[in-house]
Protein backbone atom coordinates (compact mmCIF):
# COMPACT_ATOMS: atom_id res chain seq x y z
CA UNK A 1 0.00 0.00 0.00
CA UNK A 2 2.93 2.31 0.62
CA UNK A 3 4.04 2.34 -3.02
CA UNK A 4 0.55 2.85 -4.44
CA UNK A 5 -0.22 5.58 -1.87
CA UNK A 6 2.99 7.43 -2.67
CA UNK A 7 2.39 7.33 -6.42
CA UNK A 8 -1.18 8.63 -6.08
CA UNK A 9 -0.14 11.33 -3.60
CA UNK A 10 2.66 12.56 -5.87
CA UNK A 11 0.33 12.66 -8.88
CA UNK A 12 -2.30 14.65 -6.96
CA UNK A 13 0.36 17.03 -5.65
CA UNK A 14 1.91 17.61 -9.07
CA UNK A 15 -1.48 18.26 -10.68
CA UNK A 16 -2.50 20.61 -7.82
CA UNK A 17 -5.81 18.81 -7.43
CA UNK A 18 -6.11 19.46 -3.69
CA UNK A 19 -7.34 22.98 -2.78
CA UNK A 20 -5.55 24.93 -0.08
CA UNK A 21 -8.40 24.51 2.41
CA UNK A 22 -8.02 20.72 2.17
CA UNK A 23 -4.28 20.57 2.78
CA UNK A 24 -2.86 19.22 6.02
CA UNK A 25 -1.57 22.58 7.22
CA UNK A 26 -5.10 24.02 7.04
CA UNK A 27 -6.44 21.17 9.19
CA UNK A 28 -3.58 21.60 11.65
CA UNK A 29 -4.34 25.34 11.88
CA UNK A 30 -7.89 24.50 12.96
CA UNK A 31 -6.68 21.71 15.23
CA UNK A 32 -4.18 23.92 17.03
CA UNK A 33 -6.47 26.94 17.38
CA UNK A 34 -9.62 25.11 18.50
CA UNK A 35 -8.22 22.41 20.77
CA UNK A 36 -5.22 24.11 22.33
CA UNK A 37 -4.38 27.76 21.65
CA UNK A 38 -1.07 29.52 22.19
CA UNK A 39 -1.27 29.71 26.00
CA UNK A 40 -1.89 26.02 26.57
CA UNK A 41 0.97 25.03 24.29
CA UNK A 42 3.44 26.61 26.72
CA UNK A 43 3.00 23.52 28.89
CA UNK A 44 5.20 20.53 28.06
CA UNK A 45 2.36 18.11 28.80
CA UNK A 46 -0.09 19.92 26.51
CA UNK A 47 2.56 20.32 23.83
CA UNK A 48 3.30 16.59 23.94
CA UNK A 49 -0.41 15.87 23.64
CA UNK A 50 -0.73 18.26 20.69
CA UNK A 51 2.15 16.51 18.91
CA UNK A 52 0.92 12.97 19.53
CA UNK A 53 -2.87 13.23 19.30
CA UNK A 54 -3.18 13.35 15.46
CA UNK A 55 -0.83 10.37 15.01
CA UNK A 56 -2.58 8.37 17.74
CA UNK A 57 -5.97 9.11 16.16
CA UNK A 58 -4.73 7.93 12.76
CA UNK A 59 -3.15 4.81 14.28
CA UNK A 60 -6.37 3.87 16.09
CA UNK A 61 -8.44 4.52 12.96
CA UNK A 62 -6.08 2.42 10.82
CA UNK A 63 -6.30 -0.43 13.32
CA UNK A 64 -10.10 -0.16 13.55
CA UNK A 65 -10.68 -0.37 9.78
CA UNK A 66 -8.09 -3.07 9.14
CA UNK A 67 -9.59 -5.83 7.01
CA UNK A 68 -12.86 -4.04 6.22
CA UNK A 69 -14.07 -4.55 2.64
CA UNK A 70 -11.08 -6.80 1.90
CA UNK A 71 -8.65 -4.04 2.85
CA UNK A 72 -10.31 -1.41 0.67
CA UNK A 73 -10.99 0.94 3.58
CA UNK A 74 -7.38 0.68 4.73
CA UNK A 75 -6.16 1.46 1.22
CA UNK A 76 -8.46 4.48 1.02
CA UNK A 77 -7.13 5.71 4.37
CA UNK A 78 -3.50 5.25 3.31
CA UNK A 79 -4.08 7.12 0.04
CA UNK A 80 -6.08 9.93 1.66
CA UNK A 81 -3.53 10.60 4.39
CA UNK A 82 -0.65 10.39 1.91
CA UNK A 83 -2.33 13.01 -0.29
CA UNK A 84 -2.77 15.31 2.71
CA UNK A 85 0.82 14.89 3.87
CA UNK A 86 2.36 15.48 0.43
CA UNK A 87 0.36 18.57 -0.60
CA UNK A 88 2.56 21.66 -0.21
CA UNK A 89 1.38 24.24 -2.70
CA UNK A 90 2.77 27.14 -0.63
CA UNK A 91 6.37 26.09 -1.23
CA UNK A 92 5.70 25.24 -4.86
CA UNK A 93 4.14 28.65 -5.46
CA UNK A 94 7.06 30.46 -3.80
CA UNK A 95 9.59 28.56 -5.93
CA UNK A 96 7.63 29.22 -9.12
CA UNK A 97 7.52 32.94 -8.33
CA UNK A 98 11.25 32.94 -7.60
CA UNK A 99 12.02 31.36 -10.97
CA UNK A 100 9.73 33.81 -12.76
CA UNK A 101 11.42 36.75 -11.03
CA UNK A 102 14.85 35.36 -11.93
CA UNK A 103 13.87 35.01 -15.58
CA UNK A 104 12.85 38.66 -15.75
CA UNK A 105 15.93 39.79 -13.77
CA UNK A 106 14.03 41.15 -10.76
CA UNK A 107 16.64 40.84 -8.00
CA UNK A 108 14.51 42.25 -5.17
CA UNK A 109 11.65 39.88 -5.93
CA UNK A 110 14.11 36.97 -6.06
CA UNK A 111 15.39 37.72 -2.57
CA UNK A 112 11.82 38.09 -1.31
CA UNK A 113 10.59 34.78 -2.72
CA UNK A 114 13.81 33.03 -1.68
CA UNK A 115 13.08 34.00 1.91
CA UNK A 116 9.55 32.61 1.57
CA UNK A 117 10.90 29.22 0.56
CA UNK A 118 12.43 28.49 3.94
CA UNK A 119 11.15 30.71 6.72
CA UNK A 120 13.42 29.15 9.33
CA UNK A 121 16.72 30.34 7.85
CA UNK A 122 17.68 33.53 6.05
CA UNK A 123 19.18 33.31 2.57
CA UNK A 124 22.76 34.40 3.27
CA UNK A 125 23.75 35.16 -0.30
CA UNK A 126 26.74 37.47 -0.65
CA UNK A 127 25.85 38.40 -4.22
CA UNK A 128 23.22 37.84 -6.86
CA UNK A 129 25.40 35.18 -8.48
CA UNK A 130 25.53 33.33 -5.16
CA UNK A 131 21.76 33.51 -4.68
CA UNK A 132 21.05 30.64 -7.08
CA UNK A 133 23.33 28.27 -5.13
CA UNK A 134 21.74 29.24 -1.82
CA UNK A 135 18.25 28.71 -3.20
CA UNK A 136 19.40 25.36 -4.57
CA UNK A 137 20.43 24.34 -1.05
CA UNK A 138 17.03 25.43 0.25
CA UNK A 139 15.37 23.35 -2.47
CA UNK A 140 17.28 20.21 -1.44
CA UNK A 141 16.34 20.79 2.20
CA UNK A 142 12.68 21.41 1.42
CA UNK A 143 12.63 18.35 -0.81
CA UNK A 144 13.75 16.33 2.21
CA UNK A 145 11.41 18.00 4.73
CA UNK A 146 8.25 17.86 2.64
CA UNK A 147 8.82 14.75 0.53
CA UNK A 148 11.75 12.55 1.54
CA UNK A 149 11.20 12.44 5.30
CA UNK A 150 7.42 12.08 4.91
CA UNK A 151 7.89 9.22 2.43
CA UNK A 152 10.31 7.40 4.75
CA UNK A 153 7.96 7.69 7.73
CA UNK A 154 5.06 6.52 5.59
CA UNK A 155 7.03 3.50 4.35
CA UNK A 156 8.32 2.35 7.75
CA UNK A 157 5.58 3.51 10.14
CA UNK A 158 2.49 3.88 7.97
CA UNK A 159 0.07 6.83 7.92
CA UNK A 160 0.49 7.45 11.67
CA UNK A 161 4.24 7.93 11.23
CA UNK A 162 3.78 10.38 8.37
CA UNK A 163 1.19 12.36 10.33
CA UNK A 164 3.46 12.47 13.39
CA UNK A 165 6.35 13.92 11.40
CA UNK A 166 4.12 16.45 9.63
CA UNK A 167 2.55 17.53 12.92
CA UNK A 168 5.90 18.12 14.62
CA UNK A 169 7.19 19.96 11.55
CA UNK A 170 4.05 22.15 11.53
CA UNK A 171 4.52 23.23 15.15
CA UNK A 172 8.23 23.86 14.54
CA UNK A 173 7.37 26.19 11.64
CA UNK A 174 4.60 27.81 13.68
CA UNK A 175 7.04 28.47 16.50
CA UNK A 176 9.40 30.26 14.16
CA UNK A 177 6.82 32.20 12.14
CA UNK A 178 5.00 33.59 15.18
CA UNK A 179 8.08 33.86 17.43
CA UNK A 180 6.67 31.40 19.96
CA UNK A 181 8.78 29.41 22.40
CA UNK A 182 7.04 26.07 22.19
CA UNK A 183 8.57 23.39 24.43
CA UNK A 184 9.75 20.00 23.12
CA UNK A 185 9.13 20.80 19.44
CA UNK A 186 12.69 21.44 18.27
CA UNK A 187 14.11 18.51 20.25
CA UNK A 188 11.48 16.11 18.97
CA UNK A 189 11.94 17.28 15.37
CA UNK A 190 15.72 16.90 15.64
CA UNK A 191 15.18 13.36 16.94
CA UNK A 192 12.74 12.52 14.13
CA UNK A 193 15.13 13.94 11.52
CA UNK A 194 18.26 12.18 12.77
CA UNK A 195 18.03 8.87 10.91
CA UNK A 196 15.85 9.85 7.90
CA UNK A 197 18.19 12.72 6.99
CA UNK A 198 21.11 10.30 6.85
CA UNK A 199 19.17 7.76 4.80
CA UNK A 200 17.88 10.37 2.37
CA UNK A 201 21.24 12.12 2.01
CA UNK A 202 22.84 8.76 1.20
CA UNK A 203 20.53 8.74 -1.80
CA UNK A 204 22.43 11.81 -3.03
CA UNK A 205 25.61 9.74 -2.81
CA UNK A 206 24.06 7.16 -5.16
CA UNK A 207 22.42 9.77 -7.41
CA UNK A 208 25.41 12.07 -7.94
CA UNK A 209 29.21 11.98 -7.85
CA UNK A 210 29.81 9.02 -5.58
CA UNK A 211 33.34 9.59 -4.29
CA UNK A 212 32.98 13.23 -3.25
CA UNK A 213 29.45 12.77 -1.91
CA UNK A 214 30.36 9.63 0.05
CA UNK A 215 33.30 11.40 1.63
CA UNK A 216 31.01 14.23 2.73
CA UNK A 217 28.30 11.83 3.94
CA UNK A 218 30.79 9.77 5.95
CA UNK A 219 32.16 12.86 7.66
CA UNK A 220 28.76 14.41 8.43
CA UNK A 221 26.39 11.46 8.60
CA UNK A 222 28.41 9.48 11.13
CA UNK A 223 28.74 12.49 13.42
CA UNK A 224 26.25 13.37 16.15
CA UNK A 225 27.01 17.08 16.13
CA UNK A 226 25.66 18.07 12.71
CA UNK A 227 22.09 19.13 12.05
CA UNK A 228 19.85 17.38 9.54
CA UNK A 229 19.90 20.43 7.28
CA UNK A 230 23.70 20.54 7.19
CA UNK A 231 23.89 16.87 6.28
CA UNK A 232 21.29 17.06 3.52
CA UNK A 233 22.55 20.27 1.90
CA UNK A 234 26.28 19.60 2.19
CA UNK A 235 26.04 16.07 0.80
CA UNK A 236 23.87 17.38 -2.05
CA UNK A 237 26.45 20.05 -2.86
CA UNK A 238 29.21 17.44 -2.89
CA UNK A 239 27.14 15.13 -5.11
CA UNK A 240 26.36 17.77 -7.74
CA UNK A 241 29.23 19.89 -9.10
CA UNK A 242 28.38 23.57 -9.33
CA UNK A 243 27.74 24.55 -12.97
CA UNK A 244 29.28 27.57 -14.60
CA UNK A 245 27.47 30.82 -13.94
CA UNK A 246 25.43 32.23 -16.79
CA UNK A 247 25.39 35.83 -17.93
CA UNK A 248 21.87 36.44 -16.60
CA UNK A 249 21.44 38.80 -13.59
CA UNK A 250 20.19 35.96 -11.39
CA UNK A 251 21.90 32.65 -12.15
CA UNK A 252 19.50 29.73 -11.79
CA UNK A 253 21.83 27.03 -13.13
CA UNK A 254 22.92 25.92 -9.66
CA UNK A 255 19.30 25.89 -8.46
CA UNK A 256 18.17 23.75 -11.39
CA UNK A 257 21.12 21.37 -11.00
CA UNK A 258 20.32 20.70 -7.34
CA UNK A 259 16.63 20.43 -8.18
CA UNK A 260 17.39 17.73 -10.76
CA UNK A 261 19.57 15.94 -8.22
CA UNK A 262 16.68 15.98 -5.73
CA UNK A 263 14.34 14.55 -8.36
CA UNK A 264 16.81 11.74 -9.16
CA UNK A 265 17.11 10.99 -5.47
CA UNK A 266 13.36 10.72 -5.02
CA UNK A 267 13.09 8.48 -8.09
CA UNK A 268 15.77 6.29 -6.50
CA UNK A 269 13.65 6.13 -3.34
CA UNK A 270 10.58 5.06 -5.32
CA UNK A 271 12.61 2.47 -7.24
CA UNK A 272 13.97 1.02 -4.01
CA UNK A 273 10.46 0.93 -2.55
CA UNK A 274 9.22 -0.87 -5.68
CA UNK A 275 11.88 -3.57 -5.28
CA UNK A 276 11.12 -3.95 -1.58
CA UNK A 277 7.44 -4.29 -2.43
CA UNK A 278 8.11 -6.91 -5.13
CA UNK A 279 10.18 -9.02 -2.73
CA UNK A 280 7.60 -8.68 0.04
CA UNK A 281 9.73 -6.65 2.45
CA UNK A 282 7.25 -3.74 2.42
CA UNK A 283 3.50 -4.22 2.18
Amino acid sequence: MALFSLLVAIMVERLKLLPKSWQLESFLDLYSANLFGKQQLNSEAMMALALLLPAISVFVTTWAVSGLLWGGVSLFLWVGISILCFSHQKQRTAFKRYMQAACRGDSQACYHFAEELDCKRAIEAVSESDLGAKVGQSVTWLNYRFYGAVALYLIFFGPAGAVLYCTVRYFADLSHQESLELPLVDKVLALLDWLPSRIFSFGYVLSGQFSQAFSSWRKLGLSLGHSARDIVTQVALAAEPRPEASATPICVQATLALLQLSKRNFILLLTTLSLLTIFGVVA
